[in-house]
């Protein structure tokens, strides 16, 4: 039997034809007419003006901080359950993370103590340059909520969409909220492009320094001249072109995602202590991947046990993110929290979850599942 992975690449006949075409083209590397048509495409996607296709989410979010004047003595708020690339730009530019815990509402950061801690940094004189807002495993934070509050105190909202391409909230779509936002095309994403992201912002001159910044910040002119350190952050045209192929099919891609969420639901119901991320009223996610916790209180199995029972027949699962605040590099940072990004993280595992998923592999988990689960 082949390996299931957790979210493995769903690769259909438009990419191929698109990447194909590109080689045709000759436009090969390092920018092209793909590259400029993904930038608008995922800008439209994103409700925003403008896309600026990057090698990562991360150096999107890097050059969006950067943009922002966010600097050496200055802190930013970031959620504690994500991933380390939510986080690691805010240190790139000498900058301190300020972790804030989630919501057990919907496992995004918890605008309660987001308001907590404005509220305490206003009165000490401490207020953060920026907040970094995830939108947890496809499912946007609440930010009917967050972006008034943050409003309030002048603090810029950046929006890591990174797993979020194609959700929305209120019939808004991830990436549109804040000043600017990010989004990954990472192998394991809802649509990949091999690697890499896209700023999208509704700030022309925003868009255009990134795109001067991600592209070694060179000067107009016949040789190279620099007054400013800039990156090789630039996504290829035949990355692009790729990327374009699996856009096209990003609504059938969410669709199958769904399906395979509501057959775990049904599968699992009557199982006793398993629980699945809350989806709030308003808030339709791109069902990214499917999570699970499991109550020690009524479960009796552990989510290392079934992780390695699943493992066992070559099925990969994994456990939700580790909260940054935990995470040694993060050690000292300073974080309000109230245990429950520690619990998810206890209790929590991200089951198989891809497009390409066939109704038998699907079969195949459940069954383990089950099985695991001592029913």
């Amino acid at each position: 039997m082949s390996r299931i992975y957790l979210s493995a690449p769903d690769v259909r006949p438009a990419e191929r034809e698109m990447i194909f075409a590109a080689l045709d083209s000759g436009w090969v590397a390092p920018v092209g007419p793909d590259l400029n048509a993904f930038e608008a495409e995922v800008a439209a996607a994103t409700g925003r003006a403008h896309g600026v296709g990057l090698s990562s989410g991360t150096a999107a979010l890097h050059l969006a901080l950067a943009e922002l004047g966010v600097g050496a003595g200055d802190s930013v708020l970031v959620s504690s359950l994500t991933f380390a690339g939510s986080v690691f730009p805010v240190a790139y530019l000498g900058a301190t993370p300020v972790f804030v815990d989630s919501d057990p509402a919907d496992w995004n950061i918890s605008a309660d103590l987001l308001a907590e801690e404005l509220a305490g940094r206003a009165a000490a004189g401490t207020l953060p340059k920026a907040a970094v807002i995830v939108d947890l495993y496809g499912q946007c934070a609440a930010y009917d909520r967050i972006v008034p509050l943050l409003e309030d105190y002048g603090v810029a909202l950046v929006e890591d969409a990174a797993e979020g391409l194609g959700a929305t909230l209120h019939g808004r779509a991830a990436g549109s909220f804040g000043s600017v936002g990010a989004v990954s095309f990472n192998g394991n994403k809802i649509i990949t492009s091999s690697g890499g992201g896209m700023l999208v912002t509704d700030d022309a001159e925003l868009a255009r320094r990134a795109r001067y910044l991600a592209t070694q910040a060179r000067q107009p002119g016949a040789h190279y001249e620099h007054t400013e350190i800039g990156f090789n952050y630039r996504l290829s045209n035949l990355l692009a072109a790729f990327g374009r192929g699996q856009l096209s099919t990003l609504p059938d891609r969410i669709a199958r995602r769904r399906q395979i969420n509501d057959r775990y639901r049904a599968a699992l119901a009557g199982v006793p202590g398993v629980g699945f991320q809350p989806v709030p009223a308003g808030s339709e996610p791109n069902w990214w991947l499917t999570c699970i916790t499991l109550d020690p209180a009524v479960c009796a199995v552990r989510p290392e046990a079934l992780r390695l029972h699943l493992e066992a027949a070559d099925i990969e699962a994994r456990p939700l993110w580790k909260p940054m605040h935990l995470q040694p590099v993060f050690a000292g940072a300073p974080r309000r929290v109230d245990g429950t990004a520690e619990t998810l993280f206890r209790t929590g595992l991200c089951l198989p979850s891809g497009s390409a998923m066939t109704d038998a592999d699907l079969d195949r988990v459940l069954g383990c599942l089950r099985e695991g689960l001592g029913g």
